[in-house]
């Protein structure tokens, strides 16, 4: 059955979005401020900025106006930056209908308030949030928009409304979608895998090879692990699509942003200049103040965060930092790796 879906915004990723919701039937109104790139979307199907060349299906109707895109929308994908989920949220909260399912695909934190996406949500919609939804894994944009074969995770503490969103975007042509009960755990992971990206983004550009990249990977997944049961996730939601997967596919893909900005940073230029020169979102250089403090607020040890945020704020270079995380005390993998979760199950 063919739904009208309110999409907002027209980033790369919620432009991408759109067009398994288009393949699917629905009737599509992508949201953005920009009149410019409205127009160009309706008359020539194109948003160049975000995904050059890659042709939208008429299914999908751009608007400026908040009201025509979110009014008598059966569900509702939030899919802005994290720095601007509340501001539109608060938007777009008159005009929701109060039926509508509510998603978010973004992978960040509230830099203020340090709050998960579906927290932000909850309290702008005055929704529960453990009705709000998360579409999160591996996914690049620009390969979701020409229909390469992906496969991710929605999550939501009520399961009707994963299932909900499941049957929006699933096809058997591209885009095959689980459930997942733990809303925690896919929004950490899908926060903190961008930092380990930067990182390995830092490791290629300065020519370490292989070897380090895949203790990089291996060892974020672990602080990945650690910060994210100390929040209530469950820790084997770190091993699916939403952690593992996406963490590889973030850390080793030509697409990844976070990726290509480490990359730049590995060159000496300055991080003003690289995001200037990235042009768009770079989620991980947020989320590394965010987690730089949860990790001192739960008491997580987070070394490579904490490296990382040296390099991004505190003027380390990027040499330095590894020759730190290199000379770090010894310990056992295993039992370092297995602590977080055992202690979840021991204390919660």
């Amino acid at each position: 059955m063919a739904h009208k879906i309110a999409v907002l915004v027209a980033g790369s990723w919620g432009t991408a979005l759109s067009r398994v919701l288009a393949d699917n039937g629905h009737e599509v109104k992508l949201w953005t401020r920009n009149p410019e790139q409205a127009e160009r979307i309706n008359s020539e199907h194109l948003n160049e900025k975000f995904l050059p060349g890659a042709l939208l299906p008429e299914g999908i109707t751009a608007t400026t106006s908040m009201e025509e895109a979110v009014s008598d929308a059966v569900a509702v994908l939030f899919v802005a930056p994290s720095s601007a989920m509340r501001e539109v949220a608060r938007q777009a909260a008159p005009h929701l209908h109060k039926d509508a399912l509510v998603i978010h695909a973004t992978k960040g934190f509230e830099s203020e308030s340090l709050k998960r996406m579906s927290t932000v949500l909850s309290e702008e919609l005055g929704r529960p949030e453990n009705r709000i939804v998360v579409l999160s894994g591996p996914s690049h944009a620009e390969e979701v928009v020409n229909r390469l074969p992906t496969t991710i995770v929605v999550a939501s503490q009520e399961i009707s409304c994963a299932e909900s969103a499941q049957d929006l975007f699933m096809n058997e042509a591209y885009f095959r979608v689980y459930t997942n009960p733990d809303l925690i755990g896919v929004e950490t992971s899908g926060a903190i895998k961008n930092i380990i990206a930067l990182g390995a983004g830092l490791s290629d550009g300065l020519g370490f090879g292989d070897n380090a990249k895949a203790a990089l990977i291996t060892r974020g997944l672990a602080e990945i692990s650690r910060l994210g049961a100390a929040m209530g996730a469950n820790p084997l939601t770190f091993a699916g699509l939403a952690g593992v997967g996406d963490l590889i596919v973030t850390c080793t893909s030509r697409h990844s942003r976070n990726w290509r900005a480490g990359s730049m940073l590995s060159q000496g230029l300055p991080l003003a200049e690289v995001l200037e020169r990235m042009g768009m979102v770079v989620e991980g250089v947020r989320t590394t103040k965010a987690a730089y403090v949860l990790a001192d607020r739960y008491k997580v040890e987070m070394p490579i965060t904490n490296q990382l945020h040296s390099v991004l704020f505190e003027g380390k270079s990027p040499e330095q930092a590894v020759g730190a995380l290199m000379g770090r005390v010894r310990t056992h993998e295993i039992e370092e790796i297995a602590s977080a979760s055992r202690n979840k199950w021991l204390n919660g």
